[in-house]
């Protein structure tokens, strides 16, 4: 039963670590392609989302660098690194949000040319990167909010060398400290050998 647990655990663990950084991922890629097309012709490089919004890219890497402090972590660390790690996806959506505004897109067109910038530069949104960009930004929090409130209940990355809790006499004999592993060399017993 309790192999079926900890197999369970295991497997939530990886379908987690999957989506959330995917989801970091995510918005990473789309903060680096086009959300706009620049239309008439007019010599002006579509901006990117991270130019939209220079939030984007500092808030999937700190994701992504969240999903790697849950898996280290444990107890409340993990829950305060999943609440960091929700709060990164909530700071994606609002991010995304805020390239979306037509004033900041018009104004950042703009910025690049300076010469048509009085008559305007006609452009039209492009949906598919901000879209990418906002799933990515729900994988986030979604996975943040489940390192909070599931988190507890995964492994990390040392539990399998953290020590289990000592047994009366040592957990079938074993040495529990650096003098018991010196005396049974002493005896001629091997330390090493857990049967």
């Amino acid at each position: 039963m309790e192999t079926d647990e900890r197999a369970a655990g295991r497997r939530e663990l990886w379908v987690w670590l999957a989506g959330t950084a995917l989801g970091c991922l995510l918005v990473l890629v789309a903060a680096g392609r086009a959300w706009v097309r620049v239309l008439q012709g007019a010599d002006v490089a579509a901006p990117a989302g991270g130019d939209l919004s220079p939030a984007l890219s500092p808030v999937a890497l700190a994701g992504l660098a969240g999903v790697v402090a849950v898996l280290a972590t444990k107890g409340l660390g993990r829950r305060l690194v999943g609440a960091l790690l929700a709060l990164c996806g909530l700071g994606a959506g609002a991010a995304t949000w805020a390239a979306l505004d037509g004033g900041g897109v018009t104004a950042w067109l703009r910025e690049q040319n300076v010469l048509q910038g009085a008559a305007g530069i006609p452009w039209e949104s492009a949906p598919l990167w901000p879209a990418v960009s906002a799933v990515g930004a729900a994988l986030m929090l979604a996975g943040g909010v489940a390192a909070i409130v599931r988190g507890g209940r995964w492994a990390g990355m040392s539990a399998r060398y953290d020590r289990g809790a000592a047994k009366p006499g040592g957990a079938a004999g074993r040495p529990e400290d650096d003098k018991a592993l010196w005396d049974a060399l002493d005896r001629g017993d091997d330390p090493t050998d857990h049967r």
